[in-house]
């Protein structure tokens, strides 16, 4: 009812005239640097072609949710204001995820194992019930680890001792082809081969500084201005200038981590030591 009442309101402020689409023009504030609400509406219109955004309204566009529920209250509605925010996978209700994933998807035992010396910490059903990221509760030990990386292949699930550990942490990611909302790609990026923006790929998070680089086939490499927690692949990065959607990207390939390549400068820091000490090593000729 409230959404009827307030689309019909909107409706009658908003002409009918055929015109590119814009997050900041149509859509909600939520989709805008800066703005109060959430990144949500963005995520999911970012693969929506112009075909279908520049013939559609959006009646509710510029309302915040707290406006949104503010008018609600001023109506009555309390129905609206008690229901909760959905979180999870909202249409699986209050059930246990693993249980849910186990009813449609054969058990696949494995293990974990911590990224640091590669200790067998315990077991898992399978590797495809964890998002990098989360937390793993693994049986017998009361310290929390946490997903780092999944091997589909051998079934095993590394994970790392701490929330901020530098494995959870990537600043380069390489995305399938781009889903271009106003043009395909921008020409800013077409003519540079590069372009700054802003992106996301998880809702509610802040919106993230970076470096695009177009590859020939379309794709992207993003190049993040400071390292980024639990990318994963098959998130969606979400891509903006200023207060506008630019489109989306399906993330293919992900950078070494933080934890990586610091492993790599300090076997680099050592080999390069043993090698200027060799020449003084033995005895003199």
């Amino acid at each position: 009812m409230l959404w009827i009442t307030l689309a019909q309101m909107r409706w009658r402020q908003v002409t009918t005239q055929e015109r590119p689409w814009r997050m900041k023009r149509c859509s909600s504030r939520s989709t805008s640097r800066g703005r109060k609400g959430s990144s949500e509406t963005g995520l999911k219109l970012g693969t929506v072609p112009q075909e279908a955004l520049r013939r559609t309204l959006f009646p509710l566009g510029e309302l915040t949710k707290d406006f949104v529920k503010k008018i609600a209250a001023e109506n009555r509605l309390h129905h609206v204001l008690q229901k909760k925010e959905s979180m999870g996978i909202c249409f699986i209700g209050k059930r246990n995820f693993e249980n849910f994933i186990l009813e449609y998807l054969q058990p696949r035992p494995g293990r974990f194992i911590s990224i640091e010396d590669n200790k067998v910490l315990g077991t898992h059903k399978g590797w495809f019930l964890y998002t990098l990221g989360q937390r793993a509760n693994i049986g017998g030990l009361r310290e929390p680890w946490y997903v780092v990386e999944k091997d589909g292949a051998k079934g095993d699930v590394l994970v790392a001792p701490r929330t901020d550990h530098p494995a959870l942490y990537r600043d380069l990611l390489r995305t399938g082809r781009v889903h271009w909302i106003a043009e395909e790609p921008p020409a800013a990026l077409v003519r540079d081969k590069m372009m700054e923006c802003h992106f996301r790929f998880r809702h509610q998070m802040a919106l993230v500084p970076c470096v695009l680089t177009l590859n020939q086939d379309g794709t992207v490499w993003v190049t993040a201005v400071k390292a980024v927690r639990a990318l994963a692949p098959g998130q969606f990065a979400v891509f903006y200038k200023g207060d506008e959607c630019l489109g989306s990207g399906k993330i293919l390939r992900l950078g070494p981590s933080a934890y990586t390549l610091q492993k790599g400068q300090r076997t680099s820091s050592v080999a390069t030591e043993g090698s200027s000490d060799s020449p003084g090593l033995g005895p003199a000729s």
